[in-house]
């Protein structure tokens, strides 16, 4: 269990860093926790932001690996890619197998049945956003990525608006706000960086902006899922930095103000959405580095740090951060153990929550 104390950022900024590259793989790929039983892979989602991490915090070379990494998986499916395509627009329905995974081993290949679900649509999206990001910011060649490219967008646009499991690998039957708003902030940043098919990359984003209008919005704030009234941690990426709606508009207002309602704590921490019983329903890193995020983009430079303080007061006396702060405020205490037992204590150091630090820490200006 991590007890949160004083922050210590030189120490963290540099343990971070550390972590990350650490603990890559030759292959390229990032382990979401390099200590824990059932993340000794590499999940699309989690990885993009490892390696927007790295890209800022001087650490480029790594993230050049991951992205060749995913590249190198995407295309190693192209004919899986071109058939699932061919068979959506003839109106077929795929049967789950048939989509790509969400994880993979380090090697890149498939995980196989390992009794856990693996299809979700939103680090598609995600690591488009993050490699167009990393390659403006460091002026790299689009040229070794531009097949995967357009395969990954051929794939979003044809699946974009299935049912799949969200950021948490839960409740599949829907369609959530956080995997659209990542689906879009990919193929949205694809078009602008001139990568992909305009026309596609338009349309989509297009179909995907009345979607939300119609179905994705409630009571002003975007929504978990299309046709619920819930929020959920997740949808702070959709304001920042995905750009689901603008930061200075109503929606986006609306929507934070529901999360910092429902799920943010006073003093720092955000948890996944009510009713969250994984370990407890504990805070988490992850979450208060998208919070602080949004913040220092929309000039609430005392909120963000407040959040980034947070997150370094979570670390281990080691400089590793967890998956979870579990030491207060959890929404479900009693189901604590039950995960504890099956599992061990929660994922420590998760590398995603490393990156969201070294990435708000960025954002403020906040250095060694």
């Amino acid at each position: 269990m991590t007890t949160p104390h004083a922050p210590d950022h030189d120490r963290l900024l540099a343990s971070s860093i550390e972590v990350i590259t650490a603990h890559q793989q030759p292959s390229g790929a990032y382990p979401a926790c390099p200590d824990y039983e059932v993340y000794r892979y590499c999940w699309f989602r989690d990885g993009s932001f490892i390696a927007e991490a790295a890209s800022r915090a001087g650490a480029a070379e790594s993230a050049d690996a991951f992205h060749l990494w995913c590249a190198k998986v995407v295309t190693d499916r192209a004919g899986r890619i071109e058939s699932l395509v061919a068979a959506i627009r003839a109106g077929e329905r795929p049967a789950e197998t048939d989509y790509l995974g969400t994880r993979f081993d380090y090697d890149g290949s498939d995980t196989g049945d390992v009794g856990w679900w693996d299809f979700q649509l939103d680090g598609y999206g995600t690591w488009l956003w993050a490699l167009t990001t990393h390659l403006d910011r460091h002026g790299r060649d689009a040229g070794p990525y531009r097949e995967a490219i357009r395969l990954t967008v051929d794939y979003l646009a044809a699946t974009w608006s299935t049912p799949c499991y969200d950021w948490w690998e839960e409740s599949k039957e829907q369609v959530h706000g956080a995997t659209l708003g990542a689906i879009r902030g990919g193929l949205d940043a694809v078009d602008r960086a001139g990568l992909g098919d305009r026309t596609v990359c338009t349309g989509t984003v297009a179909a995907i902006d009345a979607l939300v209008g119609e179905r994705g919005v409630h009571e002003g704030h975007l929504t978990k899922w299309l046709g619920g009234g819930a929020v959920d941690a997740g949808l702070l990426a959709c304001l920042t930095p995905f750009g689901t709606v603008p930061a200075a508009s109503p929606v986006a207002a609306a929507t934070l103000a529901a999360v910092e309602r429902d799920i943010v704590r006073p003093g720092g921490g955000v948890h996944r959405y009510l009713g969250d019983v994984f370990y407890g329903g504990g805070q988490w890193p992850v979450l208060a580095g998208f919070l602080g995020w949004h913040y220092a983009r929309t000039g609430r430079t005392a909120d963000a740090r407040r959040e980034l303080d947070w997150i370094a007061s979570c670390a281990t006396a080691e400089g590793l951060l967890p998956e979870q702060a579990p030491g207060a405020g959890l929404l479900a205490p009693e189901h604590l153990a039950r995960w504890e037992a099956r599992w061990g204590p929660n994922a420590t150091p998760l590398l995603w929550s490393h990156a969201m630090y070294l990435i708000l820490a960025d954002e403020l200006g906040v250095t060694q």
